[in-house]
């Protein structure tokens, strides 16, 4: 099997999403633990050791050693694997469709961005983890430390009847409670309109430090604003992540990524 992860982002780090991908591997292994020969991920970004971070526990260690992260050179190490004539052009091979493509998109079905026509968020109920109270011409600051760079925070929320302004901020100052314009702007702070579409984003933290979560109702003098809100911070696969940082022409070596070739 190849996953291919040119466009691997944040946005596939949805929540509902990785549990749904969660329950599926969870099917996989506990029925069919040996469907799988080898796995080759290709064309990773510097995102992949959080999203491998996320899913790993899902897998067992057979399953894990049977997967091999490969770098620049993947096209030589796919060939040492698969015969060029089962491998499309795309990908190394010598396979095309009738037409000449050489995706063979006759054979590979690549997806891509899930049709409007088929979301359904709005009969879904989100559950959260906390709900608290602005008051009016205040805010609330939720504060993060993150020890080592490839962090990503994660926030879900919404409001019950009115907008509320929100931006990610990181303290210059450890230790005490900072005003916005003293820190570090991350996610400049807007107005959303959450009491009408619930908002949710994730940040990558390419630096240690402590990050803030601000709720901004300052611009409010008659309104307090009740807020309902999750937040995660995912940690990235520390072994990955060192072989990320080598990829290249080269294959990692983690044990728990595969042997190389």
């Amino acid at each position: 099997m190849i996953y291919d992860c040119e466009n691997l982002g944040l946005k596939h780090l949805w929540k509902p999403a990785v549990e749904l991908y969660g329950e599926v591997l969870t099917m996989f292994e506990d029925n069919y633990p040996e469907g799988l020969k080898k796995l080759f991920v290709i064309k990773a970004p510097m995102i992949f050791p959080v999203a491998y971070n996320l899913i790993k526990h899902f897998l067992s260690e057979d399953t894990r050693n049977k997967i091999q992260v490969l770098g620049g050179n993947w096209k030589e190490i796919l060939l040492q694997n698969i015969d060029a004539a089962e491998l499309p052009v795309y990908y190394g091979g010598t396979l095309t469709d009738p037409d000449g493509n050489p995706k063979c998109t006759c054979k590979i079905n690549y997806g891509g961005d899930v049709p409007k026509t088929y979301y359904i968020r709005d009969s879904i109920k989100q559950q959260y983890e906390s709900t608290v109270t602005v008051n009016r011409g205040s805010s609330l600051q939720l504060e993060y430390e993150l020890l080592f760079p490839g962090c990503v925070l994660r926030w879900q929320f919404m409001t019950e009847s009115a907008d509320v302004g929100f931006g990610v901020f990181m303290k210059t100052k450890s230790g005490e409670r900072q005003k916005a314009g003293d820190m570090v702007e991350v996610v400049p702070n807007q107005r959303y309109n959450s009491h009408l579409v619930p908002e949710d984003g994730s940040l990558t933290c390419r630096e240690p430090g402590v990050y803030v979560l601000r709720f901004d109702n300052t611009y409010s003098f008659i309104h307090s604003k009740r807020i309902s809100y999750s937040v995660e911070v995912l940690l990235p696969d520390q072994g990955s992540e060192a072989h990320m940082n080598g990829l290249g022409d080269r294959t990692p070596q983690d044990p728990s990524l595969g042997h190389k070739q």
